[in-house]
């Protein structure tokens, strides 16, 4: 793990995150350089001070993309807003809910991401599913050399990422290499469902997930009996709860298990473990809702696989890091423990050797992503050479 400040492990998460979306070293030191001792400052303090050069670097790179469109050079301007849009959503996943501009630099984020992926050419078409009179929206990048109905894995955040992340940490490109489509939604609790719809978190993730299928089945491009489901850390918990509960779905994937996260809650607690996000309880709950921290234990209370996994009928993968400081490895072994009645259950732990040692390898995220590509690859009828 690259750990620019030496004593401040959510900052350490999102500098390495932005490295795996694709951050450039020469900007993370400009930006960051100026932070040591605020990154030592009580939440508010130094979360402010962050927001402030990585906006002011998010700025620069949209000015230079602005003359670069000047002259015709959309793909030169394209690259810097993608930077951009990746140092706006970093800087905007650490703030406290409800600090002042937070909603309007997400705005701008979303804004300047869908301009840079547009100018780049990338394989990459926002998308709208219909939900609870609003939408859940997503990222659809279709699979390359295909011609008729793809195999499509559906991918869902964790905590406290979002649908661009997960896009441009690689693994719907990896996929699509492989014969593989890919639809990255923000679900309730997440992104623009949390941020600008109000949509909170559910811990039964079949009541959206199966909506979502509906709506994939209906596409043409969609092989509908070959649509798997991969999770991001948190997403460990949704997606074996979904697929355990929506037998549409081919297999399953978690990159990061998450097999208890109510024990989780209580260890933090007792502030066991490393906490994601700054402002922590005040982030669950708005995920979750909870007027008190009291009301959302209660809310956590329903956020488990026990009893459940047995359902699962299809083949399943369980990756996870063996150094993971935010969820320990035992969670993965217990995941895949009660498959029970999965026909090709799979534990990969990633170790040093690999890289990706980290709560969902975002250490070091290529070869992590890579070897869940080949396994969906194989499993849903896609190529790994």
């Amino acid at each position: 793990m690259f750990k620019y400040f030496p004593t401040n492990y959510a900052w350490n998460l999102s500098v390495d995150l932005a490295i795996e979306m694709g951050a450039r070293i020469g900007e993370i030191e400009e930006m960051c350089a100026p932070l040591q001792e605020a990154a030592k400052q009580p939440d508010a303090a130094g979360v402010a001070a962050f927001r402030t050069t990585w906006a002011t670097m998010a700025d620069k790179l949209i000015e230079l993309a602005g003359e670069d469109e000047a002259r015709g050079r959309l793909l030169s301007a394209g690259e810097k807003l993608n930077r951009a849009a990746t140092y706006l959503i970093t800087c905007e996943r650490l703030q406290a809910h409800g600090a002042p501009g937070r909603i309007d630099l997400y705005r701008r984020f979303l804004d300047t991401f869908i301009k840079g992926a547009q100018l780049s050419r990338e394989n990459c078409e926002r998308v709208e599913i219909p939900y609870e009179g609003t939408h859940l929206s997503g990222l659809f990048v279709r699979a390359e050399g295909i011609d008729g109905p793809a195999p499509l894995l559906l991918q869902v955040n964790g905590l406290d990422s979002t649908k661009e992340m997960k896009y441009r940490v690689g693994l719907p490109q990896w996929l699509a290499r492989r014969g593989i489509s890919s639809l990255i939604i923000d679900q309730p609790g997440t992104g623009e469902a949390l941020r600008l719809h109000d949509l909170k978190a559910r811990y039964d993730s079949e009541y959206w997930a199966s909506r979502v299928v509906d709506w994939l089945q209906a596409r043409a491009d969609v092989d509908p009996s070959r649509i798997g489901m991969e999770g991001v850390s948190l997403g460990g918990y949704y997606c074996p709860r979904a697929v355990a509960f929506e037998p549409r779905f081919a297999c399953g994937v978690v990159w990061g298990a998450n097999h208890d996260w109510r024990d989780v809650q209580k260890k933090r607690l007792q502030r066991e473990g490393s906490f994601p996000v700054p402002h922590y309880w005040e982030h669950v709950r708005w995920v979750w809702g909870g007027d008190t921290i009291e009301e959302f234990m209660a809310i956590a209370e329903n956020v488990h696989l026990e009893g459940i996994l047995d359902r699962i009928k299809v083949p399943f993968l369980v990756t996870h890091g063996e150094k993971d400081s935010q969820i320990p490895v035992h969670w993965a072994e217990r995941t895949y423990e009660q498959l029970v009645n999965s026909p090709k259950r799979e534990l990969k732990i990633f170790t040093a050797r690999e890289g990706g040692v980290q709560h969902s390898s975002f250490d070091n995220s290529a070869n992590a992503a890579t070897y869940i590509a080949d396994w969906v690859a194989e499993t849903l009828g896609g190529r790994v050479a």
